[in-house]
């Protein structure tokens, strides 16, 4: 009977630490469990804020990117507002040069018009001149003139170039006037025609000498015709010929006038 009791207590006791023991290990898996889950949870929130922060980096980077953007748009805006007032006054200023073009056309028409009949008048007033004056460089001075003739009716050639060319020959025949000038040419002496070497002094003096230097000749207005000068005469000629040439320095000449005489 005490064995059987002994049995029955020591069985309760047992079964009552093994419940305890039960009780212990399921407290100490339970708080393994939980203590899991918060290592679990710690991880994914560290995960998940590094995960927030590459969101806010990326967000903070676009920022920038995006203000760096719209502060170029702003630069090319004010570039192109600049540029777009550039091309307006540009635009107004051709505008105006073409007011201005057209103003100018029409006087180009109204100065061509009386242009032209100038240009003749001037042409006729230079034949005369030729015609009149002494012949100095004769042939060539009516070559020129019969250039100008023919450059009045040729449309090929611009109406400011044919003014130039005929104001070219009146300063030619103003030049003749001022400047001292030798030439060959072939002349009428007394009814012959003689190779010669004539020197003009403005429109004071034009003589004319033979090739060998023997015979020296002076021009007339009166009777528009050479006439022969003594020798001695002719020693200032020699002398103006090798001023001309520059064979001398600058000295006083000694020559024949050609002007005619003045009326009383």
């Amino acid at each position: 009977m005490l064995l059987s009791h002994f049995n029955l207590l020591d069985i309760m006791t047992l079964n009552k630490r093994l419940l305890l023991v039960a009780m212990l290990g399921l407290t100490s898996a339970t708080s393994y469990a939980s203590l899991d889950g918060a290592r679990g949870i710690e991880s994914r929130s560290q995960k998940d804020a590094v995960a927030a922060q590459g969101k806010v980096n990326t967000s903070a980077e676009n920022t920038i990117q995006y203000r760096a953007e719209i502060e170029q748009l702003k630069k090319e805006i004010e570039n192109l507002s600049v540029y777009r007032e550039h091309l307006t006054a540009l635009t107004d200023n051709q505008a105006q040069e073409m007011v201005n073009l057209e103003l100018q056309i029409e006087e180009i028409k109204d100065t061509r018009q009386g242009v032209v009949p100038l240009m003749y008048n001037m042409l006729a007033g230079l034949k005369t001149l030729v015609e009149n004056d002494r012949p100095i460089r004769a042939t060539q001075r009516q070559e020129r003139i019969a250039k100008l003739d023919t450059m009045m009716t040729d449309a090929n050639v611009a109406d400011a170039e044919k003014f130039r060319r005929i104001l070219e020959a009146w300063q030619i025949e103003m030049d003749y006037g001022t400047k001292i000038g030798t030439y060959q040419a072939a002349v009428d002496i007394d009814g012959q025609t003689r190779q010669v070497d004539v020197l003009y002094l403005g429109r004071i003096s034009l003589v004319a000498r033979s090739l060998d230097n023997s015979h020296y000749w002076a021009w007339n207005d009166q009777s528009r015709q050479w006439q022969s000068v003594d020798i001695t005469v002719g020693q200032g000629i020699d002398q103006a010929f090798a001023l001309a040439s520059r064979q001398i320095a600058p000295t006083m000449l000694t020559l024949p006038v050609s002007a005619k005489e003045t009326e009383k």
